[in-house]
């Protein structure tokens, strides 16, 4: 499997970020994502944000393993947003390495949402990194076409959009949507596998999302179309929460068993 193969933050959440790192390396991922800031209350919070020991310690295993960060998460831009708050958080990332950063649209005043999107591009351009627009169906930007209206109105050249397969099918997106977005835009993708039918409610929603995907190629998602809509080669992020598996499933195990799961549906597609 030549394709880059990352190991997201998501997948192994009962991890602290320097074990992700060594989980990524011992069970053959060449990338990791990390989160710097928490997602939701219910997750652990963790100090990785500055010269704190925990990122000294994240620092130290990446050496130590060479494995690389694709990505740092995770950015709101909300109404109350400002932008220069999230310079600690980009200089931790460039002190890690990453590549690229996740960013969710929580505006719902599109021009605002614009202007404060491209001010944080050009804050990201200057510690070297992509900032990327990921397409949630409960968030202002719900699918593809939003994110793509919003990148073309920003105009920057180190904007981009995180196509999430499960994201990408729930928001009815399709791969006309893709073919409409230039091909720089895509700089990386995250990979999983979901039930065909689609939760009614936003609760629900949120719950398969977070808690009860499946490893790709165990559900019904078109992921093989997917996969040919997208740039060749682009780097693959396996994010994979399942909760119930957790119970009785180590993260190390879990992150062994989706690497394999993505290598077969790379060898079929």
């Amino acid at each position: 499997m030549t394709r880059i193969v990352s190991l997201a933050a998501l997948t192994v959440l009962d991890l602290s970020p320097a074990d992700m790192v060594s989980c990524a390396a011992a069970t053959g991922y060449s990338h990791v994502g990390l989160r710097l800031n928490a997602a939701t209350t219910d997750e652990a919070h963790y100090p990785m944000v500055g010269g704190t020991s925990l990122v000294r310690e994240v620092r130290a295993r990446l050496d130590d393993t060479g494995v690389k960060v694709i990505d740092i998460e995770i950015l709101r831009l909300m109404p109350g947003t400002n932008v220069a708050d999230f310079e600690a958080f980009m200089e931790t990332g460039a002190r890690l390495g990453a590549e690229h950063i996740l960013i969710a649209g929580n505006d719902p005043d599109e021009a605002r949402l614009i202007d404060s999107y491209g001010r944080t591009c050009d804050l990201a351009a200057r510690f070297g990194m992509s900032a990327n627009i990921e397409p949630m169906p409960w968030t202002d930007v719900p699918d593809v076409k939003r994110a793509a209206r919003i990148m073309a109105a920003v105009d920057r050249s180190n904007s981009g959009i995180i196509v999430d397969a499960i994201h990408f099918d729930r928001a009815g997106s399709s791969s006309a949507d893709l073919a409409e977005i230039p091909v720089e835009r895509f700089r990386y993708a995250q990979f999983c596998d979901a039930p065909a039918e689609r939760p009614t409610t936003t609760e629900g929603l949120l719950h398969q999302a977070r808690a009860e995907r499946l490893a790709p190629g165990q559900g019904e998602l078109k992921l093989k179309e997917l996969l040919g809509a997208l740039p060749k080669d682009i780097p693959l992020s396996v994010e994979v929460p399942q909760m119930m598996l957790a119970r009785e499933v180590g993260p190390f195990e879990r992150a062994r068993r989706l690497r394999e799961a993505m290598r077969q549906l790379l060898d079929s597609a």
